[in-house]
């Protein structure tokens, strides 16, 4: 079964976030034994940031790696297991705030497909980048 960075490559609709991934040196992280849940933005989510802001971010490793961390959480939650909690502690160490009101959201991203299942985790498609506080 592909990795969490094999299936993003490969479906063609994370091209911004593989980009970001390799930028920060997460590959390698994203590639390794896991397991991760990952709340993966599309490209259309990283379109809807100014592209100069989105350039700065690219440049700035540290901020970058803190931004992508905050989109991934230890252990492979389900979307059965998300709906379960009001707040996911991240690997970047803060907690995303999780609503089923009016759908699933994450912070104030809608959850848009869920259980893409990866051989180290699962992939839950995000229609907008969520930000650290």
């Amino acid at each position: 079964m592909p990795t969490i960075v094999d299936i993003a490559v490969q479906a063609g609709s994370f091209n911004t976030l593989v980009q970001a991934v390799q930028a920060a040196g997460l590959v390698e992280t994203l590639s390794g034994e896991g397991p991760f849940t990952v709340f993966a933005p599309t490209d259309e989510a990283f379109a809807q940031i100014p592209q100069e802001t989105l350039q700065a971010v690219l440049a700035n490793k540290e901020q970058l790696t803190a931004i992508l961390t905050y989109h991934v959480v230890p252990g492979k939650l389900m979307a059965a297991d998300v709906v379960r909690s009001s707040q996911l502690q991240t690997v970047q160490g803060q907690s995303i705030t999780v609503s089923t009101e009016g759908g699933v959201k994450v912070d104030d991203a809608n959850v848009v497909q869920t259980d893409i299942e990866a051989d180290n985790g699962v992939i839950h498609v995000i229609d907008k980048v969520i930000m650290p506080k």
